[in-house]
């Protein structure tokens, strides 16, 4: 009998299963800038139930993660004006990477390396399922958008663009 390697061992995963959050898993073929536009397509999933992780940093350098639909932009003045900070701006990659302790591309926001604010795109809540970053490239987990709010603390805002 052949051992098959369980997909979802991620720190986002190990999170996950540590509160018992069920999550289906979808893997594709991760490609460099191919986005949410391409997990979404390669894993059959409408391009606006794909969700962002975004690490983004305030005036301060202080760091905090943004979820937003596959298929919107940030508006990053709405986000400032509704969090309470001058500005935001997108982290560099490398601090990005430090602060979640994932390669951009696979970042989740769940099991990240510093705790940090999360903010969420309010009509992401109003949907009955997404899938976001499991934590490695290529990899995407199903959830309920209710985990977002009910573990990550996750507080909605209100600043997509439409992409």
């Amino acid at each position: 009998m052949s051992k098959t390697k369980h997909q979802s061992l991620t720190p986002a995963t190990e999170w996950l299963k540590a509160r018992n959050i069920p999550f289906e898993e979808r893997s594709y073929e991760y490609v460099e800038h191919g986005g949410t536009a391409l997990a979404a397509s390669a894993c059959g999933i409408d391009h606006h139930h794909v969700i962002k992780t975004l690490i983004m940093e305030d005036e301060h350098a202080k760091p905090l993660v943004v979820l937003m639909h596959g298929d919107c932009e940030v508006s990053l003045k709405n986000l400032a004006r509704q969090i309470g900070v001058k500005s935001v701006a997108p982290c560099n990659p490398a601090q990005a990477q430090r602060n979640s302790g994932y390669f951009v591309g696979g970042t989740s926001p769940f099991g990240t390396r510093k705790k940090m604010p999360v903010y969420v795109e309010a009509s992401i809540l109003e949907l009955d399922h997404i899938f976001i970053n499991g934590g490695r490239r290529g990899y995407q987990v199903g959830i309920d958008p209710k985990v977002l709010q009910d573990e990550l603390g996750a507080i909605p805002v209100h600043c997509a663009n439409p992409d």
